[in-house]
């Protein structure tokens, strides 16, 4: 008993998508604080990217709006946004952690009210949709961000325009003589719950991804459903603006293939499914068509696949695609395909193709600052050189949203009990 009064028992999650905000909150309503450190200025991860879940499709604010105000009724969690794990050492129930965070330059004084915002003129990417747009220098993440902080963009620090942002706020929030700080933590246990990336497509050669402008992935097509996003929700063609109609969906682009990821995702298929809801509920007359190797829907997916399916609208073709090219006057995509099940060959056009990539681990893209053990992908295995680290989520595996709180719950369980570990 001695050891266990002794240990510490504070956890550290690593990321601050589903996985880590329900790890972090599991653990700190059973007792345990926590100290959740997150890359990007809001929390929510992919999932605050998305329109909508499936099977029920309702849009991600349902379930994060709930696990907010979970956090901030709890004072046993401290949230570090715009920061990253940059050295750890130490063992089970006693490891020193240095957390690096990065200049918001917008402190905890900020009311969301865009004053800041309305004094800049500098256009910046959107990283929130990937890029299909640009913000303000001065911009709120999303429209429901949490924090719901503004930032401002580095590019323009040190000139008069972030002096004007600065003059516009009446309540002193930005600070434009922020810098990047660091400091340590001793925790008892870490949970590793950094996510996942979309697959880079441009390497995939029959796709035209970065040459045909109206091929795009499918984590793009979530943000052009999005009422929040770009369009404001309009499914439209990157290349003139005009609402697509006539949709192709290519599924395992890239994935179950030696030259690229050799593993299956698991929820490309459902993923596409429902995205052809998003389009099929705009317009009576729209079409959905699915190349597939396998439609992978399984347990209580299946009947929603069955739903999809048994629209009239939506055509199944299990082949995958040896060639897609792009008509550069009238933008119409053409995607040629055998079809396994007749054995002839089919031809069409399309508005718009949308690619389902494949999750790859973020610990396949950026080193750990830690003795991580991975497997051949850059997924977190279960049994660790160092225990007290515990992978949760996609991270671990590729899982969708529902799995992955359910794995952070069991990172949760584990990570109390390294605790107690001396």
């Amino acid at each position: 008993m001695a050891d266990v009064l002794n240990a510490n028992r504070s956890i550290l999650v690593a990321g601050g998508g589903m996985s880590g905000l329900s790890a972090a909150l599991e653990a700190a309503e059973a007792g345990i604080p926590v100290c959740l450190v997150e890359r990007e200025p809001y929390l929510g991860g992919r999932v605050a990217r998305m329109n909508k879940y499936f099977p029920k499709l309702c849009p991600p604010s349902c379930g994060l709006e709930i696990n907010f105000r979970r956090i901030r009724n709890n004072p046993l969690i401290r949230v570090f946004t715009m920061a990253e794990v940059e050295k750890i050492a130490g063992e089970a129930g006693n490891f020193d952690v240095t957390i690096k965070v990065a200049p918001r330059y917008v402190n905890e004084k900020c009311t969301g009210c865009g004053l800041c915002s309305e004094a800049a003129s500098t256009a910046v990417p959107d990283a929130f949709n990937y890029g299909l747009q640009t913000v303000r220098a001065a911009y709120l993440p999303h429209e429901f961000a949490f924090p719901m902080r503004y930032v401002v963009a580095p590019e323009v620090i040190g000139t008069p325009e972030a002096e004007a942002i600065k003059a516009a706020c009446p309540y002193g929030a930005v600070e434009l003589d922020m810098q990047p700080a660091t400091f340590d933590l001793n925790v008892g246990a870490i949970v590793w719950a950094t996510g996942w990336q979309p697959y880079d497509a441009t390497g995939i050669r029959y796709c035209g991804v970065g040459k045909h402008r109206n091929v795009i992935t499918n984590v793009v097509m979530e943000r052009l459903a999005s009422p929040g996003g770009p369009t404001g929700g309009r499914i439209t063609r990157p290349s003139d603006g005009v609402e697509a109609k006539k949709i192709a969906f290519v599924q395992c682009a890239g994935s179950r293939d030696e030259n690229h990821l050799p593993y299956c995702s698991g929820v490309c298929c459902l993923a596409s499914l429902k995205q052809a809801t998003y389009l099929l509920e705009r317009h009576e007359n729209a079409s959905a068509t699915i190349f597939y190797i396998d439609i992978r829907a399984l347990g209580k997916y299946e009947s929603f696949f069955t739903t999809v399916r048994s629209d009239p609208r939506v055509n199944l073709i299990k082949g995958k695609p040896g060639e897609i090219s792009e008509d550069p006057e009238t933008g119409m995509v053409t995607v040629q395909v055998e079809d396994q099940a007749t054995g002839g060959i089919v031809k069409d056009q399309f508005d718009l193709v949308v690619l389902a990539v494949g999750m790859v681990p973020s610990c396949a893209v950026e080193t750990p600052p830690a003795q991580l053990a991975l497997d051949e992908h850059g997924f977190v295995l279960d049994e660790q050189p160092v225990p007290g680290i515990v992978g949760a989520g996609c991270a671990r595996k590729p899982v969708d949203v529902a799995s992955s709180v359910q794995d952070a719950t069991a990172a949760a369980l584990k990570a109390i009990q390294a605790t107690c570990r001396r």
